[in-house]
């Protein structure tokens, strides 16, 4: 038993990664849009449109991940809502947290009232990120969960 539910960790992490770059890719564009992408390149030394897509897919890939680790962890359900207060708290610490910090703005910088309301674009993306991350996910997860059902439900008519 120890290895499934390991196998189980490990399913949740990979659904929660290809989510993460399912809704990376979709926020990524918009943000190529808002021509926000080149100051995430910048991050890595890079402010193109291309190194910050790359950057950000990376970031989503990790953060979906961790999704699917905190998912396995609390047992809560992958879906629309789960992924949009997800890519809210990924508002919080990446942005207005991680982001300022890793630019060498230092701690807490874009923690005021002002520069949370400029960075409200931001809020909507990372919604629109989670939206896409919970309901990709969820989507694994049913895929991964109906073959089973069916092999159960044959095997039980087999052995009648």
């Amino acid at each position: 038993m120890p290895y499934e539910k390991e196998k189980m960790l490990w399913n949740r992490i990979k659904f929660g990664v290809y989510s993460g770059v399912a809704g990376g890719m979709v926020f990524g564009l918009m943000m190529a849009v808002m021509g926000t992408l080149p100051m995430i390149g910048s991050m890595v030394g890079i402010p193109t449109a291309w190194a910050g897509f790359l950057v950000h897919v990376g970031i989503s890939a990790m953060s979906g991940g961790s999704f699917g680790f905190v998912r396995d962890i609390t047992r809560l359900e992958g879906d629309l809502f789960t992924g949009a207060m997800y890519g809210s708290v990924w508002w919080l610490l990446g942005p207005l947290t991680l982001m300022p910090l890793f630019m060498g703005m230092g701690w807490a910088v874009n923690w005021t009232v002002a520069a949370m309301t400029e960075a409200l674009q931001s809020l909507v993306g990372h919604v629109v990120f989670g939206v896409v991350l919970g309901t990709t996910y969820r989507w694994f997860e049913q895929q991964e969960r109906c073959p089973l059902a069916a092999q159960r439900a044959g095997a039980a008519q087999a052995s009648e």
